[in-house]
């Protein structure tokens, strides 16, 4: 099993993640991230894989990848779609730097799963969250 890692361009939090894909969901289901490039481990990808989504320089949050499917973009052009599943597991927070598309991440180098009991809510202030994150105490 491996994973994918991608930055969130765009999304200020993990709550804004969920909003924007709810619309999407709705919108033109099934609920898929769209990339230029098919991954060539899509067996590996499918066999209990994630995509491990980096907000504000930091991966938060993953969700399970359900199928790669041919897929295209609104003026017809040819792309991978990434079907997801719709649940956004928050993750140990990790910075990242920022990179161009989408990067495999081996299962053991992934960060662990955090409990929603122990899981930041989504709605604190994002400078209070920097800072939390920034003394290592999330």
């Amino acid at each position: 099993m491996v994973h994918l890692l991608k930055l969130s361009v765009g999304v200020r939090d993990v709550a804004h993640l969920r909003a924007i894909q709810a619309l999407r969901a709705t919108a033109a289901p099934p609920l898929r991230h769209q990339t230029r490039m098919a991954p060539k481990r899509r067996d590996e990808l499918l066999d209990g894989g994630s995509i491990y989504w980096v907000i504000g320089g930091y991966i938060q949050v993953r969700q399970r990848l359900l199928d790669i499917i041919e897929d295209r973009w609104d003026d017809g052009t040819a792309c991978a779609g990434l079907v997801l599943h719709p649940e956004l597991i928050p993750v140990a927070a990790r910075p990242m730097k920022p990179f161009q598309g989408w990067r495999y991440l081996d299962a053991e180098a992934a960060p662990a799963d955090i409990t929603e009991a122990a899981a930041i809510s989504d709605d604190l202030p994002p400078a209070l969250k920097a800072a939390l994150r920034e003394a290592c105490l999330i």
